[in-house]
């Protein structure tokens, strides 16, 4: 079994999932899960006193710290432009790195395998992507999104929406809580697509960090 036992991780609550289900199945050796509220993508100002407050408490239990937190789209500070999350990082102290990946989908599917798998499912329309926890969470992610607002951003993707599913999820939360997709997809105004995608990304993402 690979181990990051001497190390802590925090990570975004929308990674929750997948991280319990790779603690559960015992597939990587993971002693401790730190997790800031999910979809504090919407308010940067929340996200870096969420993560800044999370690193500090894991200091406490280890001098080694992972961040779950891509480098691009998880932190826009549309105050400070040139204020990226690795900057929040790195004011914290030595022995803190960070995943090797742009957002929280990049780390379940890289660049070219998603256009393989939108190419596939949806041809050359455009699609969005979720993760189980972009739909656990949800009110969380699309924090103060009213139904204009997701008018203006969802149909666009006439290809839908492209649920990566690393960890089973789609078959049993759609089976106990179909009104729930029907709801989100609704609110949405397009259809969600699942596809089942392997782990193995994620896992080789969290031991080579």
């Amino acid at each position: 079994m690979n181990s990051l036992k001497d190390t802590v991780i925090v990570a975004c609550g929308t990674l929750a999932p997948e991280l319990k289900y790779i603690k559960n199945k015992k597939i990587l050796e993971i002693e401790k899960i730190l997790y800031t509220k999910p979809g504090r993508h919407e308010v940067p100002t929340e996200l870096e006193f969420e993560l800044v407050k999370k690193i500090n408490i894991a200091k406490k239990y280890s001098s080694k710290i992972l961040v779950l937190y891509g480098s691009q789209y998880c932190y826009i500070n549309t105050k400070d432009p040139y204020r990226k999350i690795d900057d929040i990082i790195g004011e914290q102290g030595k022995n803190i790195n960070r995943i090797d990946a742009t957002h929280c989908i990049d780390m379940l599917a890289s660049k070219k395998q998603r256009e393989e798998i939108a190419s596939n499912l949806a041809g050359t329309s455009k699609v969005c992507w979720l993760t189980p926890g972009w739909i656990l969470f949800k009110q969380f992610v699309f924090q103060d999104w009213d139904k204009a607002k997701a008018n203006e951003n969802f149909p666009k993707h006439t290809g839908g929406a492209i649920l990566l599913d690393a960890i089973g999820f789609w078959d049993s939360y759609s089976l106990k809580n179909p009104e729930k997709i029907l709801e989100f997809s609704d609110w949405m105004g397009i259809q969600i697509i699942p596809f089942k995608t392997s782990i193995d990304r994620f896992i080789n993402l969290l031991s080579s960090a």
